[in-house]
């Protein structure tokens, strides 16, 4: 009778520490997905990252020369140098 007693206590045990590998906070599908959410974050960081080196870049080039005011200039206000000859190719 001990013999059983102990039996069914370790088969409780058992039957607890599955159900939380299964259906607890730490359970195999929910670390399935922090996995999925964190390596989505994870490229959302490395767009982020990029985006910001770009701007980046931008800012030394405004800070040190005129060429990238000059490329805003023509590209987004359509300014064009004196003399300067202005042709425009249609898109489809």
């Amino acid at each position: 009778m001990p013999h059983r007693a102990i039996s069914l206590v370790l088969a409780a045990l058992l039957a607890l520490t599955h159900a939380q590998l299964w259906f607890g906070r730490g359970s195999l599908a929910r670390v399935g997905a922090m996995q999925r959410q964190l390596e989505a974050q994870r490229a959302a960081n490395t767009k982020a990252r990029l985006h910001n080196e770009q701007l980046a870049f931008e800012l030394e080039d405004l800070k040190n020369g005129l060429g990238m005011v000059e490329e805003r200039a023509r590209i987004e206000l359509g300014m064009i140098r004196p003399n300067e000859i202005f042709v425009q190719v249609p898109t489809r």
